[in-house]
């Protein structure tokens, strides 16, 4: 077995979210909660299928996001994985009901950090173990850093 990180491409603006699921059907599944949830939401998915043809399935709203989904799909090549960029909405009005998914197992990360993949080959194929999401902390919040946390919440909508 061998170890690899991959890195993710996200576009400027954009966020990523990368997941694991199990059957063809996702990728309309997915398409379906993405344009349920919000008519604004730019977005392109790519799934990885893990059998039959093997191809990488895909659906989206927004044709740059879509092509940059297919090239972090191929850098993944990991069997029954999903990766979405989205602009113009943000992940966590979408993550609940992705969970929600029948198909999904699993997210890794919903993020506009740089992202790396942890990715274990073998013979067989491809697998994620798990993303290395943003950068590592750099300390502890301060007084002045937890208001500016609560005015930005305020600001982008989330809390009153």
């Amino acid at each position: 077995m061998e170890l690899k990180s991959v890195s993710m491409n996200i576009p400027e603006g954009a966020n990523i979210i990368i997941g694991q699921t199990h059957f063809i059907k996702t990728v309309e599944d997915l398409y379906e909660i993405m344009v349920g949830i919000s008519s604004q939401v730019k977005f392109g998915i790519a799934f990885c299928e893990a059998s039959g043809d093997c191809l990488i399935r895909i659906a989206g709203n927004d044709a740059t996001l879509q092509e940059q989904a297919i090239a972090n799909a191929k850098a993944l090549s990991a069997g029954h994985s999903f990766v979405i960029l989205l602009k113009e909405a943000y992940p966590i009005n979408f993550l609940n009901a992705i969970e929600q998914c029948p198909e999904v197992c699993n997210i890794y990360c919903a993020t506009a950090n740089p992202v790396e993949a942890i990715i274990a080959e073998t013979e067989q194929g491809r697998g994620i173990l798990g993303v290395i999401d943003g950068y590592s902390p750099q300390g502890v919040e301060s007084e002045e850093d937890i208001k500016a946390r609560q005015n930005l919440l305020r600001q982008i909508g989330y809390k009153l």
